[in-house]
């Protein structure tokens, strides 16, 4: 995996609730699939297993994409942006990403 591993942990700027953005994008074409939001547990998880991990703002629990839908996302690469807080996680995609059963969660358009 990628742009990112344990000991660089202390470059990513979390929010006051402890929480980055993550945009979530397919490694092979370019797709947004979805912005989530991770806290360190659900990064380190994601950095130990090879497969996303969030925390879910409305639930107040780590959640691993697909546990349910089974539409897991495996982790090819992790990068931080220039000011630490915000973080790009390409994925390979097994499954739609949205729960609504799109392929991305950016399926309308204003």
């Amino acid at each position: 995996m990628g742009s990112i591993n344990s000991r660089d942990l202390s470059d990513v700027k979390f929010d006051s609730q402890g929480l980055v953005p993550a945009v979530v994008q397919e490694a092979s074409t370019g797709d947004v699939l979805m912005l989530a939001y991770m806290n360190s547990d659900s990064l380190t998880k994601t950095l130990e297993t090879g497969e996303a991990w969030f925390w879910s703002r409305s639930r107040g629990s780590l959640w691993h994409k697909g546990e349910t839908s089974g539409n897991t996302q495996r982790v090819i690469s992790i990068s931080i942006d220039c000011d630490g807080d915000t973080l790009l996680v390409k994925v390979e995609p097994h499954g739609p990403a949205c729960h609504t059963g799109e392929h991305t969660c950016f399926f309308r358009e204003l």
